[in-house]
């Protein structure tokens, strides 16, 4: 038994393969990684966590490394609390608010923008609908780069408009 059966690619398809496969690792290799601190307030936890899977789905063109506090730090120590946040925030480029009717309120969110603006971060606010949150207080409205809905896309360009003009 045996035998190639004649099944081989051409000298052209080959070529073709080819150059497909290195424009995709080049294009690869021009994907920058965006170090994000998403802030929000704790009873939108879950709501996070999607946003936060999404971004780690190979097929998604969003692209960020997360630096945001996954886990309530255990402590009730606010200055031992904003230096574990601090540092989070001073390692990403971006912090990414998400809009929501608990996380506009948030003493913690106002804090953690500012924080964010006073290391010359940028900011994106990211709402989840069709259309944004109507009263968008001015301690979040007057220092965000931009405003955008929760989709891949608009999020990724946000980011990354957000990171070049800070």
């Amino acid at each position: 038994m045996g035998g190639g059966g004649g099944y081989g690619f051409s000298p052209s398809d080959k070529k073709h393969l080819e150059e497909m496969a290195k424009k995709k690792i080049k294009e690869a290799g021009e994907v920058k990684m965006r170090n994000v601190f998403i802030s929000f307030a704790h009873e939108d936890m879950d709501e996070v966590n999607l946003l936060r899977g999404q971004s780690k789905n190979i097929n998604s063109e969003l692209e960020f490394s997360d630096y945001s506090v996954k886990k309530s730090f255990n402590s009730e120590d606010a200055d031992y609390i904003k230096r574990q946040i601090r540092e989070k925030i001073k390692n990403t480029s971006v912090t990414m608010v998400y809009l929501s009717e608990k996380s506009m309120k948030s003493d913690w969110v106002k804090w953690e923008i500012e924080q964010s603006k006073k290391m010359g971060k940028g900011v994106v606010g990211v709402y989840k609908g069709d259309t944004p949150p109507t009263k968008i207080p001015s301690h979040i409205k007057d220092n965000v780069n931009s405003i955008v809905n929760w989709s891949h896309s608009e999020i990724m360009s946000a980011v990354i408009k957000a990171s070049e003009e800070r």
